[in-house]
């Protein structure tokens, strides 16, 4: 048996995507992510496998909380791609705004370029785009407006479900890293307006790609305490609860 799956997208559907992205004449502006998740996941080989179906969420309001594994040759995305074929509504996801480096040239060069791209297929998928953490100065306002877009979402839509993987980015190793601050507190507003928590992790084993669902919990964090404990307190209890669903090697500093 091969180490990993063999991922292959849909010539297709990538180029029904690229068109709406391009904002070209008569293709189609919007599109359904889970409709296109459902056409990647068919090539997937072997298939998906999915533990926990009990706790899969059948509508909202639920927020899915999930780790950014990552390695050579696989994106983070595939695990976006899993989570909506299986889950039996739409996910709206919170994707990070574009890619971010230490070096200036990649920073001035493929940076911007990322973030034009991913604001594109926001726009595709109706999806929400955050500024990248730790944030640039000049993204606050940027941040805050993603953060009333997806309050804004939670509102007005029935039975909302919320993806977001709280770590924001690859470790190099593919385990868990600790959420950036302030996290914490967006993740607890979420709760705070009613969606229940349910984690999720995302890894491969036996040479296919795996999904395993948790229990769906109630964030319960004292007011009194300072705010910067709260942010960490919520922040550690995700993360706790996204490890329970990983391999122990895979768990980082949260094992």
């Amino acid at each position: 048996m091969n180490q990993f799956p063999s991922y292959r997208l849909p010539g297709a559907t990538v180029r029904q995507v690229l068109l709406a992205i391009l904002g070209l004449p008569r293709a189609q502006r919007h599109r359904s992510f889970r409709e296109d998740a459902h056409a990647c996941l068919r090539r997937l080989h072997p298939a998906l496998w999915v533990y926990g179906h009990e706790h899969i969420p059948r509508a909202g309001p639920s927020l899915l909380t999930m780790n950014h594994y990552s390695r050579p040759g696989f994106g983070a995305w595939w695990l976006a791609l899993a989570v909506s074929d299986v889950v039996a509504t739409d996910v709206h996801w919170i994707m990070a705004g574009a890619w971010t480096y230490p070096d200036r040239l990649r920073a001035h060069t493929i940076t911007p370029a990322m973030r034009e791209l991913f604001s594109r297929i926001a726009q595709v998928y109706g999806f929400t785009v955050m500024p990248p953490m730790p944030p640039d100065p000049r993204d606050w306002a940027e941040r805050a407006m993603a953060v009333r877009r997806v309050i804004g979402h939670v509102r007005h839509s029935h039975q909302p479900v919320i993806g977001l993987a709280p770590e924001g980015g690859d470790s190099p190793e593919g385990t868990l890293q600790w959420p950036p601050s302030g996290t914490g507190r967006f993740v607890l507003h979420l709760a705070e307006l009613g969606l229940k928590v349910v984690p999720v992790g995302g890894y491969e084993s036996g040479g296919a790609l795996c999904l395993r669902f948790g229990p769906a919990y109630r964030l319960e964090v004292s007011s009194a305490r300072p705010a910067r404990d709260r942010d960490r307190e919520v922040r550690e209890t995700v993360m706790h609860h996204i490890a329970a669903q990983l391999p122990p090697h895979l768990r980082g500093r949260f094992a």
